[in-house]
C-alpha cells in the first residue's frame, strides 16, 4: 500500500489507482481515502488515475494530535503530490478538502495542478463576524467541539440523516452506506476531529479566492445541511474568477453517497471525456475473486 512521509515525519497513507490524467480528491471532515471511491473507480475505467488520501489523523495515516490548520494540511498535500510525481491534475474537493487545495495553491502555486473541482466545499468562511454576520457564532463552533469528546456518537445519529438527504427526492441511500460514512467520521482521531472542525470554521478564505485563475467547477446542492448553496457555492462563485456553478437540486452534503454517478459524469464533462478502455457489457459473464 502506498504511504509517504511527510516533512513533519507523519505517514500518510494514500490510494493510486490507474493511469493517465491524474486525479486526486480531498475528502470532507472525518472522512477518509474510501469516500471517493465509487467516483474513483468510475475514472480509472475512463482512463483517468485517481488518487485519493487519509488526512493525518484519518483513515490509516498517522495520528500525530496536532498540525490540523491548513497551511500544515496544505503541506502534507504537496508532498503527497510530489512523492507521487503528480502533474497536470485535477484537484477535487469535497467539503473541508477544497480549503486544502485552496491553501495549497496559494503556498505552492499551481505547477502540478490544471484545474480544481469544489464540491460542496465549506468556503469561504463560516465563522460570525461582524462582516460575515450569517456564519457560525464562535460559542456555538466551541460547544459543539467540547460535545464531541463524549457525545461524538449522538450527534452523528442525530445528523447522519441530514448530511444524506434522507426524505429528499433522489436521495435514497443503503443502511450499509450511511452506517459506514457515520463509522468513518467516528473512528477518525477525535483530536483530529475537534481541531479540523476548528479549522474549518475559522480559517478565512475570502481573499484567496479571487487570486486562484485556474478553470474550477463548483458543485453544490441546494438542500446542504452543513454549508447552505448561499454561504457556500454561490458565494465561491463570485470570488472565483474562472468558475463555473452547477446546482444540484436537492442535493445534500453527502453528494459522494447521494449523486455518484452526476458527479462523475460533471467532472468528466469538466477533464473533457476520454473512451472507455475496460468496457464491459452487463450481459458479459464477469468473474468474481475476493480481494484482500
Amino acid at each position: 500500500m502506498p504511504f509517504v512521509e511527510t516533512r513533519t515525519g507523519t505517514s500518510l497513507f494514500y490510494r493510486d489507482w490507474g493511469t493517465g490524467r491524474p486525479v486526486v480528491f480531498c475528502s470532507a471532515w472525518g472522512m477518509d481515502s474510501n469516500e471517493p471511491r465509487g467516483v474513483m473507480a468510475d475514472l480509472v475505467a475512463h482512463g483517468f488515475r485517481a488518487i485519493s488520501i487519509d488526512r493525518r489523523g484519518h483513515g490509516r495515516s498517522d495520528d500525530p494530535g496536532l498540525g490540523y490548520d491548513f497551511d500544515t494540511l496544505a503541506d502534507d498535500l504537496a508532498d503527497v503530490l510530489d512523492h507521487a510525481n503528480v502533474h497536470d491534475a485535477l484537484l477535487v474537493g469535497h467539503s473541508m478538502g477544497g480549503g486544502e487545495i485552496v491553501r495549497y495553491l496559494t503556498r505552492y502555486g499551481s505547477e502540478r495542478v490544471e484545474r480544481i473541482a469544489l464540491i460542496a466545499a465549506t468556503l469561504p468562511f463560516l465563522l460570525q463576524t461582524p462582516d460575515n454576520p450569517d456564519g457560525v457564532p464562535g460559542e456555538v463552533a466551541e460547544a459543539l467541539r467540547a460535545s464531541w469528546r463524549h457525545g461524538l456518537a449522538a450527534w452523528l445519529l442525530d445528523n447522519g440523516d441530514p448530511y444524506i438527504g434522507v426524505g429528499l427526492p433522489g436521495c435514497d441511500v443503503a443502511t450499509v452506506a450511511r452506517d459506514a460514512v457515520l463509522a468513518s467520521i467516528y473512528n477518525t482521531s477525535r483530536q483530529a476531529a475537534i481541531e479540523c472542525n476548528r479549522a474549518v470554521v475559522e480559517t478565512d478564505f475570502r481573499a484567496e479566492l479571487p487570486a486562484i485563475t485556474l478553470p474550477t467547477l463548483i458543485i453544490h446542492g441546494d438542500s446542504d445541511a452543513s454549508i447552505s448553496l448561499e454561504m457556500g457555492g454561490r458565494r465561491q462563485a463570485e470570488l472565483l474568477p474562472n468558475s463555473e456553478l452547477i446546482v444540484y437540486e436537492n442535493g445534500p452534503h453527502g453528494l459522494y453517497l447521494t449523486h455518484g454517478a452526476r458527479l462523475t459524469a460533471d467532472l468528466l464533462a469538466f477533464l473533457g471525456d476520454a473512451p472507455l478502455r475496460h468496457a464491459v457489457s452487463l450481459s458479459d459473464p464477469v468473474g468474481y475473486a475476493p480481494q484482500r
